[in-house]
């Protein structure tokens, strides 16, 4: 693995620099979990929030740690197998956070927009069965594209020039044409990206005409103030990851690619707890109460 930066002088500031984000993510999203696991906090809106925070812990947990000990280090190496598991859990994660990320927008839809048959239709065993359908969506997609991947051929240096195991920068490590298969994961990124997207984006034109029916401005402003923060890591996950996956092999540079891979596995996991904790006032004074006991 080639890492962020070929230059000697960078590495101990790259360390310490990812080292501290690596450090506010995790805490952040453990605080996060504790939050919503608390009796006041038991909506569906929560409990999706607290697998979100699952998520990005495991997302910055399989690509941070490899990182941070090749700034460090000279051997840079990682194992065939190695590679293959890193590839798998990153793709099942990131595929079964844009399922939950859609999940978290229907659930706003029906808060809003079906107020009174709310808690009927998101009762537990619907909250538990949309993870469940979200975590074996991921699965599938990782399972097809982690195949595909090592089924290619590999000639000449075995050098990743990224900093962690990624379909773009593997596949050009293939001494074959890899045409067909770059069709195969655009349909998957159709199938991952853009399906929950549209879905996504359904939920908030229904939400948006809702809000706009609310007569005081006052309340337009609180109930869209609740979704707002949702929408901002949607158009962060979704676009960087659009861009990475759409095109593998297109004329971007791979230090491009490198900075969009580092903002769904580090920024992404290190912004949502900072996003959802002071954007939302039921969070914060759960917050505020737990550490003031």
């Amino acid at each position: 693995l080639s890492g962020l930066s070929s230059h000697p002088e960078l590495q101990h500031l790259l360390f310490f620099t990812f080292c501290l984000i690596y450090t506010t993510a995790i805490i952040g999203n453990l605080l996060i979990f504790i939050v919503t696991v608390h009796p006041t906090l038991r909506m569906p809106m929560y409990f999706f929030l607290r697998v979100l925070s699952f998520l990005d812990i495991s997302t910055a947990s399989i690509v941070v740690p490899k990182m941070l000990v090749n700034f460090l280090s000279e051997d840079r190496s990682i194992s065939y197998m190695g590679c293959a598991t890193q590839l798998y859990c990153v793709i099942f994660l990131g595929a079964t956070e844009c399922y939950i990320l859609a999940a978290m927008a229907y659930d706003r839809y029906m808060a809003i927009c079906n107020p009174l048959r709310y808690a009927i239709i998101m009762n537990s065993r619907v909250c538990h069965s949309l993870v469940l359908l979200s975590c074996c969506s991921g699965n599938i997609v990782s399972v097809v594209q982690t195949a595909w991947v090592f089924t290619l051929p590999f000639c000449g240096p075995k050098k990743i020039n990224y900093f962690f195991c990624d379909i773009p920068p593997l596949i050009m490590l293939s001494c074959t044409d890899t045409s067909s298969y770059e069709k195969q994961i655009i349909t998957g990124t159709v199938l991952v990206i853009f399906t929950p997207f549209c879905l996504i984006l359904v939920s908030y034109a229904c939400i948006i005409s809702s809000i706009l029916k609310i007569s005081p401005a006052e309340g337009r402003h609180k109930t869209f103030s609740t979704c707002s923060s949702h929408l901002t890591v949607v158009t962060l996950y979704y676009a960087s990851g659009t861009l990475i996956y759409l095109r593998p092999k297109s004329s971007n540079s791979q230090d491009t690619k490198k900075v969009l891979a580092l903002i769904y596995t580090t920024v992404i996991p290190t912004l949502n707890p900072l996003i959802y904790s002071l954007r939302n006032k039921e969070v914060k004074a759960v917050l505020t109460k737990i550490i003031a006991e």
